[in-house]
């Protein structure tokens, strides 16, 4: 069984066990989390769509941690006008822990 969630944005495919490095969300470590806007749930008897959203559908995580990705170094520069600056950026991320899928 699997299902698709929306968080932070973005639709992820997940699977009981697997382990998400996701936007980050407003919880400490081992908090559970519950994400309610599940898009499609996979059984063995066939997909479960919603319209936007699987109706009682939720996927319940664990979070992990909560941490800054690798630094990313932005430069900009205007050609021919001595204008430049560099920048670091570090995105913030929570890994969570899928534990349970309830369709």
């Amino acid at each position: 069984m699997y299902a698709v969630i929306e968080t932070g944005g973005k639709q992820y495919q997940v699977n009981v066990g697997d382990i998400l490095f996701i936007e980050k969300l407003d919880a400490e470590a081992d908090a559970n989390v519950t994400f309610d806007k599940v898009i499609a749930v996979g059984k063995d008897d066939g997909l479960a769509v919603g319209a936007p959203y699987v109706d009682g559908a939720s996927v319940a995580a664990k979070v992990i941690k909560n941490g800054k990705s690798k630094k990313v170094t932005v430069f900009t520069y205007k050609p021919k006008k001595g204008e430049k600056r560099k920048m670091g950026h570090r995105q913030p991320y929570t890994q969570v822990k899928i534990e349970a899928i309830n369709a």
